[in-house]
This record gives C-alpha cells, structure tokens and sequence, in this order.
C-alpha cells in the first residue's frame, strides 16, 4: 500500500483579506529569565500542547504513523517526568487500552498489527516497549512493565547467532540486520532489568547484544553508527543517522547503569562526542540530519530522528553534568526557540531554521515531537516549580469588506503558571501592534491560582485587534507579554497576514494558513498534500461579507473525493474521481463553483479524502485558488 506501508522510505480582488494565524509562544522568552530554568519549563509546556492538540483520541495515535507514535507519546511521557506536568496521563493510557489489540494493516500501520504492540517490524514493536518502560516509570503502573516485556520477549525471538554472530533481525522476513533494531533492543532489554527485581535473564541478553553490537562493524573508525550490515556481515557504510547514533548512546548509558561496567560508559561517552562534533551529523553547533539541507528533503521518518538523538545525549547530560553536553543541549533548544517556529506555534525540522522558496523548512507534529525532545532536555532536574507561559489562540480569518474601513480581529490569550504550592498569582499584560493599528487587552492583568506543577493554572484575555483599511500587504506582528512574581516573563505573537488573495501551493508555509483540520493528511514537500484512507484535509476559506459568489480551482489528481460546505460538519460531494488511479495520471485543474456553500458568515469549507479508502491512493492536492467577488 502506498505511502502508508512505507516505513523508511486570481483577480485582485475588492476585498482585502486578514487571516490571523497565531503562535502558540511564537517567540523567545523573556530576555528577563533568571536563569533557573522556569523558561525551559514554560517552553517545553507550550510545545508539548502544540503536540497534543495532532493527537487522535479515537484512535489513539498521531495521525498516520506507527512507530512515530510511539516516539511521540514516549516524548510528551518525558515532559511529564520531567516537569510535573501530569495533563496527558489520560491519554497515555487511552493509546495503551485502544492499540493494544490485533489491528488488519492499514488501519494503525500498514502492517498487520500482532497484539500487544508487535508486528512484523521488529524496530517498530520494539520502540512500543521503550514507550511503555517510560509509561511505567511515570506511573508506577505495573500494566506498563508487563507490556514492554511481552515487547521485548517478542523482539528476542528474532535474536539469531547464526546469522553475524548475533543481532535481532529488522523484520519477520529477516532481511537486515541493522543498527536501530539493535540499539532498540539492548536499551529495552537493560531498562527491563533495571526496573525488575533479580532479573538477570534481561541483563544478560543486554550485555549479549552489546557486546555483539560494538563487535558488529556497525560503529565506524569516527565513532559513528552506520545503518546496517550487509550480507556479508560488514558494515553497508550507509548514512549515519542521528536515531542510530542516539540509541547507541542510551543503550551504553543503561547499560552502565545495570553493569557498572566503566568500558560500557567509556563507550557511551565516545559515541556521544562523535555525535556533537561530527561534521556529518551537526552543522555550526546545531544538530542537522542528511536530509535536512536546503534542497533535500527528510521522509515522515527522518523528521523524528534528531529527538530521539537529544532524548538519549539528554541522558548523557543530566548523568555527567559535562558542560560539553549540557551545552550542546542549550544550543539546540535555543536555536530551535529564536528560529525554528512557524506562525502555528509548530517547530519544525530544520532546527537552524533554515527555508527558501523552492524547499520550505517542514512543520507537523513528526518535527513537532523530535524538536520538543531538545527543549525538554534543557529544563533542569529538579524542574522549577514557578513557571509561565502564554499563547495567543488562532484567529478566525477576517476579510475586510469591500467597501473599506478597519476590521476588528478578536484573539486570546491564554496565560498558564505553575508555582510550589498554593499562591494566588496576578499576572500583569501588555500588547503591542504595528505602527497605526489598535490593539487592546480587555484586561491589564489576570489573577491565577497555581497549586504546584500537576495542572497548571490558567487564564485567559481577550485581546482586540483593529486592522486599517489601508494596512499593507504581508504579515504583521501583534506581540503580547506576560509578567508576575518571582521575576517570570514570556511572550506570546500573533502573526496576522494580510493579502489580497488566496492562492497558494500545497506543503508551503502559506498553505497552513488556510488549514482548518489536517486530520490524518501528509505531505511529502511542495505541491504534495495528500489524504489517504480515512483520512482528509478540511481548508476554511472566509470571505468578505459582501461576497456574492466563489470558486476554487484544486490542482488534484489521484482517486479524490471533494466536498464543500457552509460550516465545517455538514458536505456535499462536489468533485469524485470514480477510477482507481495511483499513478497521478489524472492530474488537472478542476474548479468548483462554491456559491451554493457560503455560510451565514461567507465563510466556506472544503474537504479532500480518498474515494477508494480501502487501498491508500487518496485525492493528491498541488495548489489551491479561490475566487470570489
């Protein structure tokens, strides 16, 4: 099945239009941090909720990807641990009660799903267990335990000396034997003895695998973990990936951990100065992975790697306290900060920031997740107990009227603090705007009411933007910053985008503008948003109130199912292509006339699915025009 069993692998118009695509703390923190690390808290909260806010309830998952859902939910399981924030334990266990069960392929993964986490993918089955190890620590619930070692039981059954000696084949076929697999293994393995009374049958299975692991070939003469063996036993000399050198790392620190063995850390320590240092895998201090440069492009896969590198080089940090580690973290978590956020309040792939036309730097919640794990490793152990955060909601889209004058943009803003104990806190508020526009908080301040970290406290002010008549083309910068006692600051922006038209490729920047829901839908790059299976892409166009008639002209191709409606629950099928096509073939500009659709507001929505769900080949979506007048 395409994609989703891949694993590695117009006129000006008289209307001027606003749309408010608004940050979640789309901003560095305030220059006033004290330097205990209430900001890092403040930061790994407001990305951990951009996170969850992709999470799927009903099926328990991140929209569509299996194994990168594991990583994800292990990670918001690490901002819990490590901050005290315990919001998302009830989701936690939704994931382990509702996926825990035989699933047919290509409803949570394209492969068949064996019960209790497991596949044909042993890499796949085996970061599960890493997820529900870290479940149990968070937890103490003994369900979790129990569950990664029925993972890890399962995994050891493809354990094969007669095969190079040793090592757990990559999948049921037993076709690779590779570096993840088994750097997945021995840190599962070791944390099941570390965490089980008297064990010492995981522990001998860990040393085992490591000993064979170092053996292998697999770390070349720079101390750096290539992809694989070939068929003959030698390293394939492929692309060292960050998630390999990463689990390396974490499999030698848990290792250590349960041995004491110093030849084991010895280990750890050279394959995590190799990975901080190397040109291959970080570029001017930042962590970068091959596929990340400008004209390249990293699969579904790649965008999660360099979080599973900082999860484990995390662990390296807050076990030596070295400060060429502890550094690295900083540099990573501040570069992500000041240049790796998009006006959603995503953080994205390129953890240096970089993007131009032609290879825009990617945002879900994949990158979303791997980026989170950098600024969770910058908040110190033990976390501060004071802390704040702020974020400004999303804008519904305003399209000033043809007949001119200001329109009003409404915002929230949302404060949220955390303290020692029971103490009313007032935070103080102020807003900003571009030179001419009018921006006011109904509130000068908030009254909070934190009482530790488990659930911090909230607060909300409204926030009322005026946007001149003759206010430019391009985006605009509302900021609105918090304060309150002991010394805390944040700031929260609202990037407010005024343009004349909407038109605009897929897999851009400007495309999240105009994205109300993007369900299970992915794109592979520019001119590549596709929605497969169940799964859809909802766009809300609103127009002006003088609007008294629409079109959307959709480059699309492949087995589409197009709907249109006034309000984002009920559809109309408007295009509906009756072919199985998987090959593009199809592909053409197809308008619709979106009239009979306008809501009471002028507002319109409009869905891409697939009209063949069952074989993974859903409408492919290039670009998207909308005319009205």
């Amino acid at each position: 099945m395409r994609r989703l069993a891949m694993r590695h692998v117009g006129r000006l118009l008289a209307g001027l239009m606003v749309v408010a695509a608004v940050s979640a703390g789309a901003t560095a923190a305030s220059a006033t941090d004290d330097g205990s690390g209430s900001t890092d808290v403040a930061r790994a909260r407001v990305a951990a909720d951009v996170l969850m806010h992709s999470y799927d309830p009903v099926k328990a998952w991140w929209p569509s990807s299996w194994w990168n859902s594991a990583v994800a939910l292990q990670t918001i399981g690490d901002y819990m641990q490590r901050t005290g924030d315990r919001r998302y334990v009830g989701q936690l266990d939704n994931t382990f009660e509702k996926d825990k069960g035989v699933f047919p392929p290509g409803v949570l993964s394209g492969d068949p799903l064996l019960g209790n986490f497991t596949s044909r993918a042993i890499d796949d089955s085996e970061w599960w267990g890493l997820t529900w190890v870290q479940a149990y620590d968070l937890t103490g619930n003994r369900k979790y335990l129990d569950m990664a070692e029925t993972i890890a039981t399962y995994a050891y059954g493809y354990w094969d000396p007669g095969t190079c000696g040793g090592g757990v084949w990559w999948d049921a076929e037993k076709t690779y034997k590779n570096a993840v697999t088994n750097g997945l293994f021995i840190r599962l393995t070791a944390e099941l003895h570390n965490r089980i009374p008297g064990d010492r049958t995981w522990l001998s299975r860990a040393t085992t695998a490591w000993h064979w692991f170092t053996a292998s070939g697999l770390i070349n003469s720079s101390g750096l973990v290539n992809d694989g063996l070939t068929s003959a036993c030698a390293s394939n000399g492929q692309t060292v990936w960050s998630y390999n050198q990463g689990l390396a790392i974490g499999a030698g620190m848990e290792l250590w951990r349960a041995t004491h063995d110093p030849s084991v850390r010895a280990t750890a320590l050279r394959l995590a100065d190799a990975g901080i240092t190397s040109s291959a895998l970080n570029d001017n201090g930042v962590l970068r992975e091959s596929c990340d440069p400008l004209g390249s492009t990293c699969d579904d896969n790649a965008k999660q790697f360099k979080g599973v590198f900082l999860r484990y080089l995390m662990d390296v940090a807050d076990t030596t306290h070295d400060p060429r580690y502890t550094g690295f973290v900083a540099r990573q978590a501040a570069s992500i900060w000041a240049t790796d956020r998009n006006a959603g309040g995503q953080l994205g792939e390129r953890w240096a920031g970089a993007t131009s036309a032609t290879s825009p730097n990617t945002f879900d919640w994949r990158t979303q997740a791997s980026a989170l794990s950098a600024l969770i490793a910058a908040v110190p152990t033990p976390a501060p107990r004071w802390s704040l955060s702020a974020t400004l909601s999303p804008a519904t889209p305003v399209v000033i009227p043809a007949s001119g004058g200001p329109t009003t943009v409404d915002l929230d803003l949302s404060v949220a603090a955390t303290s020692p104990g029971p103490v009313p806190m007032t935070a103080t508020v102020g807003v900003t705007g571009p030179d001419g526009w009018t921006v006011t908080a109904a509130r000068r301040s908030v009254s909070l009411r934190p009482n530790g970290s488990a659930t911090p406290a909230t607060g909300t002010v409204p926030v009322r933007v005026q946007v001149p008549a003759d206010a430019a083309d391009g985006h605009h910068t509302v900021n609105a910053t918090v304060g309150a006692d002991p010394d805390l600051s944040f700031q929260a922006t609202a990037d407010i985008l005024v343009t004349h038209t909407i038109d605009f490729d897929t897999g851009t920047p400007a495309e999240q503008t105009w994205i109300a829901d993007a369900d299970g839908s992915q794109s592979n790059g520019v001119q590549n948003r596709f929605a497969d299976n169940d799964h859809y892409i909802v766009y809300r166009f609103p127009l002006p109130a003088d609007t008294a008639h629409a079109s959307v002209t959709l480059a699309i191709d492949n087995e589409f199912l197009v709907q249109a409606g006034p309000d984002g629950t009920s559809w109309s099928t408007v295009l509906r292509e009756d072919r199985e096509i998987h090959d593009g073939s199809n592909r053409a500009d197809r308008t619709v006339d979106l009239t009979p659709y306008l809501g009471p507001d002028k507002a319109v929505y409009v869905r891409v699915a697939d009209s063949f769900p069952q074989d993974g080949w859903g409408g492919r979506v290039a670009h998207v025009s909308v005319s009205f007048g």
